[in-house]
Formats: structure tokens, C-alpha cells, sequence
């Protein structure tokens, strides 16, 4: 019998156009840790990296809709996503305590099969700060291991507007000089001294800078534990591990919101 509107099933077992495990993809999702080793620890190893990609994907997904909540003036819906961005960040962060649960000794077992792989190759962890304002059309052209389409990602954050650009778009939807550093600073006095009349606009501004403050904090980090690991070994990729990822230390991606607090 033809189902009509009335008569289709769309819950329950009745419905079966779906499954738990159909919908989530489980049955690929499974089959993607493939261990180098015989090491126990490789698959835990595996599964948080492939989970902080996840995450990764899903904070791409949240910055780009804050952006253009921006960018069209809808600053409550901007500043729900920052909070879940922040929420997200917060979890980045806590995930470093389950792999530190692998020992130095235990890593060892299988590091060498990783080279030349290294963390510092993730295109999404890359996205994600062109896309909060921190581009580096450099790592483009330093990463020879990048596919055809990971270039044409990279470069097209390289391209488009960052969260910086839409909130500078914000300050001047409320009639807030913002053609140059000096002006959005001088805006940014006015929104702080004046917060009942440019409340959206200050607490999109904090929400922007708990953004930078958590990915800060996720940096820190992951440099303690990388130490813990291997100390000051090179890393697999290549590059001269805790050294490098100590260089990362002072990035910020909103640097005139970070100077604001010296001049209030």
C-alpha cells in the first residue's frame, strides 16, 4: 500500500528509515583506526586524534555560522555559537588528561611507525585559526604532504573574511569608527565605557576573546604534554617539537581586544 502523510511512519520501529547505527555511520566510523602496531596504547592514540577532528570539523561548522551572524547583524545567534565554540574548547582541552593515561614508555612502542606523520599536519586545526584571524599563507607553502583539496581549503580561508573582519563589520553597524586598528580601538573605549547602550556589542567582544583565551590555553597545553611524553625530542614530522609548538605561545588572534585591557 502507497503510505500518504497521514498514514507514514516516521518514529519507532514501524518507521525503519533509519537506524542508531545507519544514520551515525557507525559501521565506517569503526573501521577507521587502523593500527601500525601490536602497542595497546595505539588505539587510544588514534581515537582521541580522530575525535579532536571531529571536534575540529564541528568548530569550523560553529566560527563560520558566528561569522556570518556577524556579518548579518543577528549578534544573539553569534554570541549562542562563541559559547559553544568556548563549550567545545573547554572539552579540547580536558581530552589532554585521557591521553596523558599513556605513559612515555608506552608511546615508544610504536612513535617510530608514525613518522613522518605529525600533528602539525592537521588542515583543520590550520582552518580554524585562518578562519578566527590568524593566517599563515607560509604553511601553505612550507607542507609539501598537502592533497589537492586541503590547498584549495587552506586558501580559500586565506581568502575569505575571519570572525575579526565580522566583528569589525559589527562596530560599524553601530556607527563605531573601525577603518584601522587605531580606530577600532578608540570604538572599542566607547563600547566598554558605555555597555548598557552597546551590551551586544561588548559581549560579543568577550565572547570573541574566550575564543582566543581557550585556544591559548588548549596550545599551553598540549606543549606540557608533548614534554611529558618525549621531552625535547624532534617531532615526528620533522619539526623540532616542544620548541616549535613554544613559538605558538604569544599567537593571538585578537590582539587589539587583548591591548583594550592596558588602555581602560
Amino acid at each position: 500500500m502507497t503510505q500518504t502523510p497521514d498514514t507514514f511512519v516516521s518514529f519507532g520501529e514501524q518507521g525503519a528509515q533509519l537506524t542508531y547505527g545507519s544514520y551515525l555511520r557507525l559501521p565506517q566510523l569503526l573501521d577507521s583506526q587502523h593500527l601500525e602496531s601490536d602497542a595497546h596504547d595505539e588505539l587510544l592514540f588514534i581515537t582521541i586524534h580522530q575525535v579532536y577532528e571531529l571536534w575540529f570539523k564541528q568548530l569550523l561548522h560553529e566560527v563560520g555560522a558566528a561569522r556570518e551572524a556577524m556579518t548579518s547583524g543577528k549578534l544573539w545567534w553569534a554570541q549562542h555559537l562563541l559559547g559553544r565554540v568556548a563549550v567545545i574548547e573547554r572539552i579540547l582541552v580536558q581530552q589532554v588528561d585521557v591521553l596523558e593515561t599513556m605513559t612515555p614508555q608506552d608511546f615508544l612502542q610504536f612513535r617510530q611507525r608514525l613518522a613522518p606523520a605529525s600533528g602539525f599536519q592537521s588542515v583543520q586545526f590550520r582552518e580554524l585559526e585562518f578562519a578566527s584571524g590568524a593566517k599563515d599563507a607560509s604553511y601553505v607553502e612550507r607542507f609539501r604532504g598537502l592533497t589537492d583539496d586541503e590547498k584549495r581549503r587552506l586558501t580559500a580561508r586565506l581568502e575569505e573574511p575571519t570572525l575579526w573582519d565580522a566583528f569589525v563589520d559589527v562596530l560599524r553597524a553601530n556607527d563605531l569608527p573601525a577603518d584601522t586598528d587605531a580606530e577600532v580601538s578608540e570604538s572599542m573605549r566607547t563600547v566598554a565605557h558605555d555597555r548598557s547602550e552597546y551590551a551586544a556589542v561588548w559581549a560579543l567582544s568577550e565572547a570573541l576573546l574566550t575564543h582566543d583565551e581557550l585556544a591559548a590555553s588548549w596550545r599551553a597545553r598540549h606543549i606540557v604534554m608533548v614534554e611529558r611524553m618525549i621531552g625535547t625530542k624532534s617531532g615526528t614530522g620533522g619539526s623540532s617539537g616542544s620548541a616549535y609548538l613554544r613559538t605558538r605561545l604569544p599567537l593571538r588572534y585578537f590582539p587589539v581586544l587583548w591591548e583594550l585591557r592596558s588602555d581602560l
